[in-house]
């Protein structure tokens, strides 16, 4: 494959920039990685500053017990919602690769237990909502999301698990149609996660 048919840019053309931002490296060899335009030939560092100066005031937290594969789609998508953090519970080590290496400029933090997480939670003066479609649980579709909030995932398959659901202050559902019973756990964090973009952020607007 030649340079040109690689996503990306190749090296820098005409007289480098001297806009701190911008890193050596990059511009000498080209810029493949997988951001957006404005952040081309950007260091890692300064795309990262840039992302704080923004950040919406949710986070993401999810369970980790059972070294669960769509930690990394969540991460990928937080990164694209621009969450604060996100949080992983229970395994320190997750499976980074649905990430496509947004972990680089998205801040993901890490609590042993749900007890952790809840007290980290408080400290903030944060509610954390679950996301999971249990009896009783109220529609996300019609539930006013907080500003700020900890949205709480459970694993593939078994969902918020029992000390999940006693450590939040409501469990949101996501309205389904067909015959499944559940629905991925990385396209449910990215549908709440939209929910909470929807009812905040006006894009093109101050926070958008």
């Amino acid at each position: 494959m030649s340079d040109d048919a690689l996503p990306g840019l190749g090296p820098w053309q005409g007289p480098w920039p001297d806009d701190p931002h911008f890193d050596p490296v990059l511009l000498e060899q080209g810029d493949r990685r997988n951001v957006v335009d404005v952040y081309r030939y950007w260091s890692n560092d300064a795309i990262v500053a840039d992302l704080d100066r923004r950040r919406h005031p949710f986070h993401v937290a999810i369970e980790n017990w059972q070294h669960d594969f769509n930690i990394g789609s969540v991460v990928r998508t937080a990164n694209a919602f621009l969450a604060a953090e996100v949080h992983i519970v229970g395994r320190r080590r997750w499976n980074r690769r649905g990430a496509m290496v947004t972990d680089r400029y998205q801040h993901v933090r890490h609590h042993a237990d749900l007890a952790a997480l809840a007290s980290w939670a408080r400290g903030e003066g944060l509610p954390v909502l679950g996301i999971d479609n249990l009896p009783g649980a109220v529609p996300l579709e019609t539930y006013d999301l907080p500003r700020g909030c900890v949205l709480l995932f459970g694993q593939e398959g078994p969902g918020l698990s029992e000390a999940a659901r006693e450590h939040v202050g409501a469990v949101l559902s996501i309205a389904q149609f067909g015959s499944t019973r559940s629905i991925n756990a990385g396209a449910a964090a990215a549908i709440a996660m939209h929910a909470w973009i929807r009812r905040h952020v006006v894009p093109g607007g101050a926070d958008g």
